[in-house]
């Protein structure tokens, strides 16, 4: 059935936007066609064959919706990149039509959000296909203490393209399907290291932008300080164009407000620059963390390559760089506070008829169909439902200062202040939770794989709104270096 989907020159399995778009343009090619393709891909290795169960649900409409936007392109315009371009969604991010906005949850299974997420009603604007909902770690994460990264008790477990590794969390099964080419790119969210940590592990490419760069208006919370979406791709370029659709101002989310944009500035293709690395002056943290030498996720060899490569790429490397905050002292009475807060106001809006409205009633359910909805518990739940006061909190207050103070400050900041830096690469992801803490952006690239074939990645962040200058960085890196390789499987 995979050979009814060859067209020319065109590989579908590896095609990027750019390719896609003109295959389309010459009339080769239809958004329909890409829609079927993609598909008969879940259907034989999601549901099927390896199973990687990384999708939620399918839209039945994305097969309307192709052919409306086939005929649009015909008898009036391209809208830009993403015309007729299908994208999956992480479960956590309302769309007002036929699918479902769960978080993973089994009580939300039946939710239908009353309106679009508004970085949603962007991708329609510029004529993407929602082709369906990614699986994911359960609440973010947030239910369970001994919840196994990409478990959710809707959808079950996500695996791992390329074998039996550590999937990471919270956005695995965008990254898994961004990976597997279930589509031509995804949408996760990121709270600390919810994109970062599954696109190194699973050899794609992760966007987690400056808090604000993207509207969070309609995405189920998690952190109001930390929370926002992101692309997740196979290359740097589809990472770009995606960002540059999702990015920009919501009247209805103040973080979004600290930023003007200028005309054309959204557009992150002009930043895909094959000399990107030339001159740029990147700063190497290389003091590895024992747990992660320890979790498998850590390859010294690489990592020199890494270095060795920026180098002939023509970028001036700082190793070793210090960052007087990397090791805290962090504090979690933020996280826990705002999680409970966020997750309060979000089922107090949930329609009467929903099984849960209040955060214990959540987890009453849950203990009522503990057979099907709790097989890690829910101990973290259980905790935050706990507390108190909440947002008037003294250890709130103070620690939403110290974060940023210690994040900025005495982190990113101070580094790139004091080697005059244009950037800073971590093996992995290492640096994720410091750049969440800061709110400030990082994208996570392919850097070759292990002797055992688990995928091997690194980071590169920056200051706040930096995303061109990393992107540059990683482009760069990406072409001349051209690490990442499709999944295989008999």
């Amino acid at each position: 059935m995979r050979n009814d989907y060859k067209y020319e020159n065109l590989n579908l399995d590896e095609a990027n936007i750019f390719e896609l778009q003109e295959a389309m343009e010459q009339g080769i090619l239809t958004s329909k066609d890409l829609v079927f393709y993609y598909l008969t891909r879940i259907a034989e290795y999601d549901q099927d064959g390896p199973h990687i169960n990384a999708i939620m649900e399918i839209n039945p409409d994305a097969i309307f919706l192709a052919e409306a936007l086939d005929l649009e392109r015909k008898y009036a315009s391209r809208r830009g990149l993403l015309h007729g371009i299908p994208i999956l969604l992480k479960d956590n991010i309302g769309t007002r039509d036929k699918m479902h906005t769960s978080a993973g949850a089994l009580a939300l299974a039946q939710h239908i959000s009353p309106e679009d997420a508004s970085i949603v009603s962007k991708l329609r604007e510029a004529g993407v296909i929602l082709l369906g909902k990614t699986n994911m770690t359960e609440w973010a994460n947030g239910i369970s203490s001994s919840m196994w990264a990409g478990y959710s008790s809707r959808g079950g477990q996500v695996t791992h393209p390329y074998g039996e590794f550590f999937v990471g969390g919270s956005s695995t099964g965008s990254a898994a399907a961004a990976a597997m080419n279930f589509a031509a790119a995804a949408v996760g969210t990121e709270t600390s290291a919810s994109i970062l940590s599954p696109a190194v592990q699973m050899s794609v490419v992760g966007i987690k932008p400056t808090v604000g760069l993207i509207s969070r208006t309609g995405i189920i919370p998690y952190s109001y300080s930390q929370d926002t979406a992101g692309p997740l791709a196979k290359s740097v370029s589809d990472a770009a164009i995606l960002l540059g659709v999702l990015a920009g101002r919501d009247e209805s989310d103040p973080a979004t407000w600290r930023y003007v944009w200028s005309d054309g500035e959204q557009d992150y293709t002009r930043y895909l620059n094959v000399e990107g690395l030339r001159g740029a002056k990147i700063g190497v943290y290389s003091e590895i963390p024992e747990h992660v030498k320890c979790s498998g996720e850590y390859d010294e060899i690489l990592f020199n390559q890494v270095i060795s490569d920026l180098t002939k790429a023509g970028a001036q490397v700082v190793k070793p760089i210090e960052i007087p905050s990397f090791h805290g002292p962090w504090r979690f009475n933020k996280i826990n506070m705002e999680f409970k807060h966020g997750i309060q106001n979000f089922l107090h809006n949930l329609p009467a008829h929903m099984p849960v409205n209040t955060l214990s009633e959540l987890i009453n359910w849950n203990q009522d169909h503990a057979e099907q909805a709790l097989r890690y518990g829910q101990d973290i739940l259980e905790y935050r439902e706990s507390l108190a006061d909440l947002l008037n909190d003294s250890k709130y207050i103070q620690e939403s200062i110290l974060d940023l103070h210690l994040a900025r400050q005495e982190g990113i900041d101070y580094a790139i202040e004091r080697y005059q830096l244009d950037a800073i690469m971590f093996p992995a992801y290492i640096g994720a939770d410091l750049s969440a803490r800061a709110g400030y952006p990082s994208i996570a690239v392919p850097a070759g794989y292990m002797e055992n074939g688990r995928p091997f990645g690194v980071t590169f962040a920056g200051k706040a709104f930096s995303e061109p200058a990393l992107i540059a960085i990683a482009y760069s890196f990406e072409q001349h270096t051209k690490h990442r390789k499709q999944p295989v499987f008999d």
